[in-house]
């Protein structure tokens, strides 16, 4: 009886263990999605690390694939469609007491465009498999200027995808 009891007990901590879905330091995870803004659409991949129970640091990527005409006409080259960031997020959904599946994340992030703030929510329905959402939007742009294909990747952004754990 008291086996049986400890394997159900280590069982049923393996089982709400593995769908955590920020477990804090060492935790890793992989976000790809599909990014809205203003001037076009395009696609993001995300890495995000964990330094401690409700803090972690990433690296985010974004390309826009479509966009409408902008001021100045042509197409966009590589550099005007892609933009690199470091980020830091707060995960809060320990401290806020949600469901451990769901993890709820603002943060700062410092890119090649601008100085920016995301707020983003993943939702893990297995050990490896989640759903997430995150706003993008800058505080401090380097520049102000709207010509050409400056606004892509310096304006507010949606993004919906799937996040894993890795």
């Amino acid at each position: 009886m008291k086996k049986t009891a400890l394997l159900v007990a280590l069982l049923s901590i393996s089982f709400i263990q593995a769908q955590q879905a920020f477990k804090g330091k060492g935790d890793t995870k992989f976000n790809i999605g599909m990014q809205f803004q203003n001037e076009g659409t395009g696609i993001q991949f995300a890495a995000d690390f964990g330094l401690g129970e409700n803090l972690s640091y990433g690296f985010v990527g974004s390309y826009v694939l479509g966009y409408e005409a902008l001021d100045g006409g042509g197409a966009p080259d590589f550099k005007d469609r892609f933009d690199a960031r470091f980020r830091i997020n707060a995960n809060l959904s320990s401290v806020l007491k949600i469901d451990d599946k769901f993890d709820l994340y603002p943060g700062l992030s410092l890119g090649l465009k601008n100085f920016g703030g995301h707020v983003g929510a993943r939702y893990f329905f297995t050990d490896g498999f989640g759903l997430f959402t995150e706003a993008g939007f800058p505080i401090a742009k380097y520049s102000e200027s709207t010509r050409y294909f400056y606004p892509l990747n310096n304006q507010f952004t949606f993004t919906i995808g799937a996040s894993f754990n890795l």
